[in-house]
């Protein structure tokens, strides 16, 4: 069984039951204690699950954003690279915020041409360095914790674009649930950005495929692209959102 795979199974499991013990994941999966026991380490520290006595429990919220800023940064920055070359100069584009959302936008930054609308004060200072392209910052409450904007303001403000593109990066992309966040508030302004743009671009690394998160915000029907790096190609959930999402592209 392939890594992700076990990865998958492990996470359908503690949706089901919140908690799983070592041994049952043994025994769904049949691999070794010791394999599981790694598994679980990776998990963890990716903050996808907690590890207690005996087995793992799902976490209680997303890890802090610098943690996620230094976690699987090469695929992230692959990802970043395939977005750039697929965005057309002289776009409208919606940017949200988050760790990979920064690397795309230092990717991007070298575009020209472009006009980003965003929520995220990190997106918006990559931009800012070069003068080849307009910025728009949105307004709203602003949440120190992430650098970003959010609430009835900011969903307000999205209203008034229409976008070309939306390049949004969710905690987790399944074939059932589509896109989907741990926060309510970054899920609205995901939500409201999709409903304003022409096309959707997914940018999630094989980490949150087959992850369902605690609010869906894009059904994987209406997701036009899917950018994701080679690690996901081998995974089942990968398999089952090809069959809904337009196009996938690999980095």
């Amino acid at each position: 069984m392939w890594h992700e795979e076990r990865h998958t199974r492990i996470r359908d499991l503690l949706r089901a039951s919140g908690k799983v013990s070592v041994e049952r994941i043994v025994s769904e999966l049949g691999v070794s204690r010791e394999t599981i026991r790694r598994d679980l380490v990776e998990l963890a520290e990716r903050g996808e699950i907690r590890r207690v006595h005996g087995g793992a429990v799902l976490a209680d919220d997303e890890p802090p954003i610098d943690v996620r800023h230094a976690t699987r940064v090469r695929e992230k920055r692959a990802i970043a690279r395939k977005v750039s070359s697929l965005v057309e100069s002289g776009q409208t584009v919606f940017m949200d915020a988050g760790s990979t959302m920064t690397l795309v936008a230092e990717a991007l930054s070298a575009r020209s041409g472009l006009t980003i609308v965003t929520n995220s004060v990190d997106v918006a200072t990559r931009f800012a360095a070069r003068t080849d392209n307009e910025v728009r910052l949105l307004g709203g409450r602003f949440d120190a914790r992430i650098g970003c904007t959010h609430g009835s303001a900011t969903i307000a403000e999205i209203a008034r674009y229409q976008a070309h593109l939306a390049i949004l990066s969710p905690v987790g992309i399944d074939a059932a649930a589509g896109a989907s966040s741990f926060e309510l508030e970054e899920a609205e302004i995901a939500r409201a950005m999709c409903a304003n743009a022409r096309s959707i671009m997914i940018a999630a690394d094989h980490a949150k495929i087959g992850v369902r998160s605690r609010v869906a915000w894009c059904p994987a029907d209406r997701i036009d692209v899917l950018v994701t790096d080679r690690r996901a190609e081998k995974s089942r959930a990968i398999a089952a959102i090809g069959e809904i999402v337009s196009t996938i592209e690999y980095a």
